[in-house]
């Protein structure tokens, strides 16, 4: 955006802040992302809180571990870091550039649901649910093995909750849609719904979203296998965020390739972040549980 247009659509009094907020991005080291820092590690954090103390204790075992990863630079000390790791490491493209396909599995939104299409040789997101679940669980295989398959299992459970990591419409889950997030430009649908969007629909909210939940809560949020939580995503990108975000039908015809969320869509929206947010550390829970439970897992019906 040049200087003129910058002056046309911003606000004199909010330059400063805008300018000071792009000087921040420059000097502070920020990882790249899916879903953003923040709410991968809040899915962690509700998963810890929901969790046995015999599995919290099973998971911050293997975290002592870390060291055998060989990944210096990403380290696995705090939960946290546990959420975001295989965003960290995915930096050090010569070693771990394959499971960058991991993160995702897109699906055009304008065609008929299909849970095996963009994923060949299980290199997606929900294939990869499944299978770290399975080697987590595993008590024969090393401890790093498993410390791996729990970092990519909590990361992913969390990325398949992002609409946008599963719903698309010919644009790279909105990463090819500019977009402006209420009065703040340059940015991309997919970046708002990673980014400030989770970020405010986690801090919003009557109770603390990081808690312990009732049986009732974990009822209606919790539920489902990968493939199902991807349809759930793909429906909400689907019915919900391309409507919301461009006001119009979205399979009758092509969209403009840029769009502004209002703060009417944006407080729309939260509601719809926060669910996912929360049942993405909800479900992570349930996996750890049954992870770290006595005995093999069954076999998918597929391998019977």
């Amino acid at each position: 955006m040049g200087d003129r247009a910058y002056r046309e659509r911003v606000p004199v009094m909010l330059r400063p802040i805008l300018a000071f907020v792009a000087a921040l991005a420059l000097v502070l080291p920020v990882p790249a992302m899916s879903w953003g820092y923040y709410a991968h590690g809040i899915t962690g954090r509700i998963a810890m809180a929901n969790v046995s103390p015999q599995v919290q204790a099973k998971v911050y075992a293997l975290l002592k571990q870390d060291a055998a990863l060989g990944t210096p630079d990403c380290p696995i000390d705090t939960v946290e870091q546990l959420a975001s790791w295989a965003d960290c490491v995915r930096r050090e493209g010569w070693r771990w550039g394959y499971t960058a396909a991991w993160h995702y599995r897109t699906a055009p939104i304008c065609e008929a649901y299909d849970a095996r299409r963009n994923c060949p040789g299980g290199n997606c997101v929900t294939a990869q649910i499944d299978r770290n679940h399975r080697i987590l669980a595993d008590e024969s295989l090393p401890a790093a093995v498993r410390l791996e398959a729990l970092a990519f299992l909590v990361h992913f459970v969390g990325d398949v909750h992002q609409p946008l990591h599963s719903g698309d419409k010919e644009d790279r889950g909105g990463n090819g849609r500019e977009a402006s997030y209420g009065i703040v430009p340059d940015m991309n649908l997919h970046w708002i719904w990673d980014g400030a969007l989770a970020e405010r629909a986690v801090t919003s909210g009557a109770e603390p979203i990081v808690r312990r939940y009732s049986a009732e809560e974990r009822a209606a949020l919790t539920g489902g296998d990968a493939a199902e939580w991807g349809r759930e995503s793909w429906q909400i990108a689907r019915d919900f965020l391309y409507p919301s975000a461009f006001d119009r039908p979205v399979c009758e015809g092509e969209l403009p390739d840029e769009t502004a969320l209002s703060q009417e869509d944006i407080v729309e929206s939260v509601p719809v972040a926060r669910r996912r947010v929360q049942q993405a550390g909800l479900r992570i829970a349930d996996m750890l549980e049954s992870a770290f439970a006595p005995g093999p897992l069954p076999l998918p019906e597929r391998d019977r």
